[in-house]
């Protein structure tokens, strides 16, 4: 079986399929992409380059589209070269978000496409609108409806859908739905274990802590308001006030990675620091910026409690690798959340935008943790449904087989 994957910034959501799939012997997995990527076993990488740029004061609804049919055109080039060298894929997997796989039946009619179906954006009942202190400019649900035109192309010459989530696969048009499966794209639950003997410490305060201390923990990729950054730091001054042995570990970097970026010169980060910075003790607020994996985990292994919160939107990994590692979750009442969350069964929910609830569940957390252990063996057992080499792997395994032979169930 030839394989080829697709995708901007590969691996990606394929960093455990591709390898995975090129250690068969009968397998030849090639992978395409824009930037450098890591080395995988029995995978060639080849990149393509972008030519040109969108054009200078095009209509703003048009301007995703226009860029999502030059990266289109830049993968279908590399193709066309791949083909002349006789490679012609049984399976293309590919991102529908970014254009790449709009040309590519084109090049191989023949072959099968499996596209990943991460976010279908909407005016409505997901992340646009749904934070009112950030009512976004006139005209947002335009862009917003003209954004989904490169999917909507990728979807229709796709033989499958595969989306991580159920609710995320929900905000797939339902014209759609019957090519759709739900498959996470899984986490290693063998690695991603509680150890009570790990200490960590921090860095540039030299500070030790370990499991039983009062550690609370926030994660992002970058502090902004698509993640609730702005919500958990108006709540830190209540939590601490009444923990005054608690300590908050903030990882995230302070660029933007969703939504409005804020103003120029300033950062999500600093700007809600700002905003509570007179009512903070932050001798107890440790900003780590992003971190080592390794890191990571054993800054979440010691977590007594791990703040997850997110508008509707992609449910992050990190939410999951924190179950998995035994943290008591307190995660937003938000669809994403709530498919995986069931409140004071495996974690606790709270209003996204109530920083006296965010603070109430995390300070009670803190004053009885023997209390919420059931959540947290519960949370884990959770976390197993998605475990990356028992379930969620050989899933992604036989969708695609199941897709080369013409199927797909």
């Amino acid at each position: 079986m030839r394989v080829l994957f697709v995708h901007q910034n590969f691996p990606g959501q394929y960093r455990h399929i591709a390898p995975a799939l090129a250690a068969r012997p009968s397998a030849e997995v090639v992978a395409l992409g824009i930037n450098p990527a890591p080395t995988l076993p029995g995978v060639r990488h080849l990149r393509y380059a972008v030519a040109g740029r969108s054009t200078p004061g095009i209509h703003p609804p048009a301007a995703s589209f226009e860029t999502a049919t030059l990266r289109g055109e830049a993968a279908a080039r590399a193709a066309l070269a791949l083909k002349a060298e006789g490679f012609c894929p049984d399976v293309i997997c590919g991102h529908s978000g970014w254009g790449e796989t709009l040309f590519l039946k084109d090049v191989w009619p023949r072959a099968r496409l499996l596209t990943f179906a991460e976010f279908f954006y909407s005016a409505t009942g997901a992340d646009t609108g749904f934070d009112p202190e950030f009512p976004g400019a006139e005209g947002d649900a335009f862009r917003t409806r003209a954004r989904n035109a490169a999917q909507l192309l990728a979807f229709e010459a796709s033989d499958r859908l595969v989306s991580p989530t159920a609710w995320q696969a929900s905000r797939i048009p339902a014209v759609f739905r019957d090519r759709l499966t739900v498959i996470h794209d899984g986490i290693d639950t063998d690695l991603l274990r509680p150890d009570p003997r790990v200490r960590i410490t921090l860095g540039r305060d030299r500070l030790s802590l370990g499991v039983g201390d009062e550690v609370v923990t926030f994660v992002n990729r970058n502090l902004e308001p698509y993640r609730g950054y702005h919500s958990f730091m108006r709540a830190l001054p209540e939590i601490l006030r009444r923990r005054p042995k608690a300590r908050a570990v903030i990882v995230g970097g302070s660029d933007t990675s969703y939504g409005a970026k804020p103003p120029a010169g300033r950062t999500w980060r600093d700007i809600f620091l700002d905003e509570v910075r007179a009512d903070l003790d932050l001798s107890r607020v440790h900003f780590v910026g992003n971190i080592p994996y390794r890191d990571y985990v054993d800054l979440l292994r010691v977590s007594m409690v791990h703040v997850y919160l997110t508008y509707p939107f992609v449910l992050s990994w990190s939410m999951l690798e924190a179950m998995a590692l035994g943290a008591c979750i307190v995660g937003s009442a938000t669809p994403p959340v709530e498919e995986v969350i069931r409140h004071r069964r495996n974690g606790l929910l709270v209003d996204f935008f109530s920083r006296r609830a965010i603070a109430e569940a995390v300070v009670s957390v803190l004053a009885d943790p023997a209390a919420v252990a059931p959540l947290r063996a519960a949370a884990r057992e959770t976390a197993l449904s998605y475990d990356l080499e028992r379930v969620c792997l050989p899933a992604h395994l036989r969708l695609i087989e199941a897709v080369a032979a013409g199927g797909g169930a």
